[in-house]
């Protein structure tokens, strides 16, 4: 059975039409693992996002622009690219209202930061400038090892990848207080966190990705922790009609 499972968007210009956009990996990488892809616009009034919650079992933030800075009480870098601050909004209220219905959450790219940004944390603004290192971490093509922490949620689901297809160039700075990290780059870069304190909520956050790769690993998991949540909702709460 299909599990329905709300997806976070960007939007994008072309030929001078506004769109809503999600790269269709990420929708073959959830339907691979028996997902259904609910598209979350950015354009949605942060108030409301519950009302998208409520037709599914997980949430899903996805990769896209630079958070702006003024979420986390800093100036723009001068080396900040482009940015959507309604998008911030909407993603942030996304996660704290996950979290309160205990929605399993898995945040990509752009997630983890989102993510930490949400409970408190900082970003690097641009890695390159402010965390100098023989690691490109914005080059599209590259790729580079990872460690991961063995007794994690995140080595359950991927194991000890070769490596990884991490293109970013903002990253966590400071980790939030209700984060652990998980998994670093081999210059200390955090590539995956996930909660501090067991409360029964289910959050797995990576820096690159495992769409593109298609790491089934991650993606089922993510699928056993939706059908979890499915399972005890009542029938009526279960996916759109």
């Amino acid at each position: 059975m299909s599990r329905w499972v709300a997806v976070s968007a960007t939007r994008r210009t072309d030929l001078g039409r506004e769109r809503v956009a999600l790269n269709s990996s990420y929708v073959r990488a959830l339907i691979a693992a028996g997902l259904t892809p609910l598209l979350v616009p950015p354009l949605l009034d942060p108030a409301r996002v519950g009302e998208a919650l409520d037709a599914a079992a997980g949430l899903m933030l996805t990769g896209g622009e630079d958070m702006h800075p003024a979420s986390y009480g800093e100036a723009p870098h001068a080396k900040l690219e482009e940015t959507d601050r309604a998008r911030d909004a909407v993603e942030m209220a996304l996660y704290h209202a996950a979290r309160r219905r205990r929605l399993p959450v898995l945040a990509i790219c752009r997630g983890i930061q989102v993510v930490n940004v949400a409970m408190g944390g900082t970003l690097y603004q641009d890695l390159p400038s402010e965390h100098p290192s023989p690691i490109n971490h914005v080059d599209p093509k590259g790729r580079h090892a990872l460690r991961v922490e063995a007794a994690s949620q995140l080595h359950g689901a991927v194991g000890d990848p070769a490596s990884v297809n991490s293109r970013h160039h903002q990253a966590v700075k400071r980790l939030a207080d209700g984060l652990r990290a998980v998994a670093w780059a081999d210059d200390g870069v955090i590539e995956g966190a996930e909660l501090a304190n067991g409360d029964g909520s289910w959050l797995l956050a990576v820096q690159w990705h495992p769409e593109d790769d298609v790491e089934a690993g991650l993606f089922q998991a993510f699928a056993r922790a939706v059908a979890r949540t499915e399972s005890a909702r009542p029938p009526a709460a279960a996916g759109p009609r």
